[in-house]
């Protein structure tokens, strides 16, 4: 019992700092949200989301006092057993799980409603972790890649076949870790390329497509050094050209035969704001009216209009950004967007001190999650992204979000808690 006080009075100071700035910013961004100024209703009051974000709080910290409390080794020795388990999951809310918005992935009990996706990314880490932590594994092998693609891509499609398409994109943010752990540079530069083409094939005609592909390869081989310009090499830029024209000619048949139509209306509101305003363009078309009517330093605290009287769908969800630009304008949002990347940069200094495989590389895996999450969550409010629904972290309105990363960031806390840490150590 010493020792395990002991290890508790060492998680990291400024993370857990940070990680309490995030959760009673996003606290009091719940309550401005769904603040009515006619009905006035307490921030404590258990029948209004911000109540209830209140009640996520209150139990959240009582899973961080639980994962403290148990010891290090707990994580590692079952980490397999909990990915087991979520699988379980993702197969049994398939079954049981109740249809929302066309998306079976919740479990519901009464009012409460669990979502097994969430907590998913935090046992896929932990098995990555596991699994990268043996002695041996190398991935630039062609089994270990395979192993790891599958550890990844199991829950990935469990979750897609629930029609929950955002969760199961987040899954692409582990290529950060990897990466950090020798995966070859081509693998993720062809995922880059791959989302270039597809933006490009859908805004671009095919002919200079075809063209502006051409004079890159030309470009390639004309600054490559005279050495490696053999035949050999030319003719694999060629083959790569041709493949990149042909993955381009598949794009129009990807979007419109293959994606569903609200995720075919995503692309197109991405790639063109103004189609169909009141439409399919409405979300983002709000969203991005009411950051911009913010300016510099918003409206004030409980003075955005645009998302008093719903003109931004989800405005304590997944669009809770909005209520940050409204009401507290350009400083506002800056001092969130630091307060993230503060909580990151952070997370990349403690991951890369871990004595440990399994620490460094399961603390890669949150700060890769969690980046995801931001990116995506304030590129889709800004028209940066298209909306694929994911939640802010901490910031998000609901009880699996908010559990599941912090059950994410404090497992990594205390396996980092066996050093001996202080504020800036």
């Amino acid at each position: 019992m010493a020792r395990n006080a002991e290890l508790t009075r060492n998680i990291d100071t400024l993370t857990l700092l940070l990680y309490i700035g995030c959760v009673l910013m996003g606290w009091l961004n719940v309550y401005a949200a769904v603040y009515s100024p006619e009905e006035q209703t307490s921030i404590f009051d258990l029948s209004t989301n911000a109540g209830k974000q209140l009640m996520w709080i209150g139990t959240s910290v009582l899973l961080i006092i639980a994962v403290l409390v148990i010891d290090h080794k707990f994580y590692d020795t079952f980490a397999f057993v909990f990915y087991l388990f979520m699988i379980a999951m993702l197969l049994l809310v398939m079954v049981a799980g109740a249809n929302i918005k066309g998306s079976r992935s919740w479990f519901k009990i009464g009012s409460f409603l669990l979502q097994p996706a969430e907590f998913t990314k935090m046992t896929t880490s932990l098995a990555l972790a596991k699994y990268l932590d043996q002695p041996g594994i190398n991935l630039t092998k062609r089994k270990d890649l395979l192993w790891v693609g599958g550890i990844i891509g199991l829950p990935a499609l469990l979750i897609i076949l629930s029609n929950e398409t955002g969760s199961m994109l987040v899954f692409s943010s582990f290529v950060i870790m990897l990466y950090r752990e020798g995966l070859p540079g081509w693998i993720p530069l062809t995922g880059v390329v791959l989302a270039a083409l597809l933006i490009l094939a859908l805004i671009v005609p095919p002919l200079y497509l075809f063209a502006g592909i051409a004079v890159l390869c030309g470009l390639v081989i004309l600054l490559m050094p005279r050495y490696n310009r053999t035949a050999r090499n030319i003719i694999g830029i060629a083959l790569v050209g041709g493949a990149m024209m042909l993955t381009a000619t598949g794009v129009d048949f990807f979007v419109n035969k293959v994606l569903q139509p609200h995720q075919r209306n995503r692309i197109k509101v991405l790639i063109d704001p103004n189609v169909d305003p009141l439409g399919v363009g409405w979300n983002v078309t709000q969203a991005k009216i009411a950051i911009g009517s913010g300016r510099l330093q918003g409206k004030g605290f409980l003075e955005g209009t645009q998302t008093k009287f719903d003109f931004v769908p989800e405005q304590s969800t997944d669009f809770i950004f909005c209520t940050i630009g409204e009401e507290h304008g350009f400083v506002g949002s800056l001092i969130v967007i630091a307060l993230f990347m503060g909580l990151l940069a952070r997370l990349v200094i403690l991951a890369e001190k871990q004595r440990s495989k399994f620490a460094r590389v399961y603390g890669y895996c949150v700060a890769g999650i969690i980046f995801f999450h931001v990116m995506v969550n304030i590129g889709m409010t800004i028209g940066l992204m298209p909306v694929i629904g994911i939640p802010l972290p901490f910031f998000s309105y609901g009880g699996s979000s908010l559990w599941s990363f912090t059950l994410l960031l404090f497992i990594f806390l205390k396996l980092d808690s066996r050093r001996t840490n202080s504020l800036f150590s």
